[in-house]
């Protein structure tokens, strides 16, 4: 007698809006890339090294590949060191609390003077991009980014870094196995970046979102 067979649940789809990182109790992980000058003294230390200026813009990716696919794995001139920056969640969602988003939406915004108000005085701005695979192409829902200036740079730099980790050779490794065509050893070595807890009510981005 045939045993009935169960189907599958299928699967929620991918909100298209989500913050995906590896994180833990206390903190997140985000990339980074720089020349070898203040990335390397950045990793022995754990800390950035003076030479970092604290005065322009910095941009957070929780997403590994979208920091590939910004850095060309490490490969692009001034890229060439690629960081893994631990930093508290407390700061991470302070920086989101006080961004806004880096483009006018009509959807967020009652109008284009109301964003550039919120834009020149937010410490913090939020860039949505594809996803990417492992292949660096688009996927349908999006990944954050996360710009810091101002008050935002000072206090990531000196209160939110817990640890700082080369991961440049991690990115050559896993550009090698995609070059190579061995696409599930390539994810298999991705870090494990899940949806973040912390905004499971959509308080943290309901400003944020389009």
């Amino acid at each position: 007698m045939a045993t009935a067979t169960t189907p599958e649940t299928p699967r929620p789809p991918e909100p298209q809006y989500r913050i995906r990182a590896h994180h833990t109790a206390s903190t997140i992980t985000v990339h980074q890339a720089y020349p070898p000058s203040i990335g390397l003294p950045a990793a022995r230390d754990g800390r950035f090294p003076g030479t970092w200026k604290r005065d322009r813009m910095t941009w957070i990716k929780p997403s590994f590949l979208w920091m590939m696919y910004r850095c060309g794995w490490g490969l692009k001139e001034g890229q060439e060191t690629v960081l893994a920056v631990e930093i508290t969640r407390e700061g991470f969602e302070w920086a989101l609390r006080h961004a806004c988003l880096s483009h006018y939406d009509p959807g967020v915004h009652a109008d284009q003077a109301s964003w550039r108000r919120e834009l020149k005085r937010s410490p913090a701005r939020v860039q949505w991009d594809p996803e990417l695979d492992v292949r660096l192409q688009a996927l349908p829902h999006r990944s954050l980014q996360l710009g810091l200036s101002g008050e935002a740079v000072r206090r990531y730099a000196e209160e939110w870094v817990v640890s700082v980790r080369d991961v440049t050779p991690l990115a050559r490794r896993v550009h090698g196995l995609v070059r190579e065509g061995e696409l599930a050893a390539a994810h298999g070595l991705l870090p494990v970046e899940t949806p973040y807890p912390a905004d499971t009510d959509g308080e943290l981005l309901r400003h944020l979102c389009p």
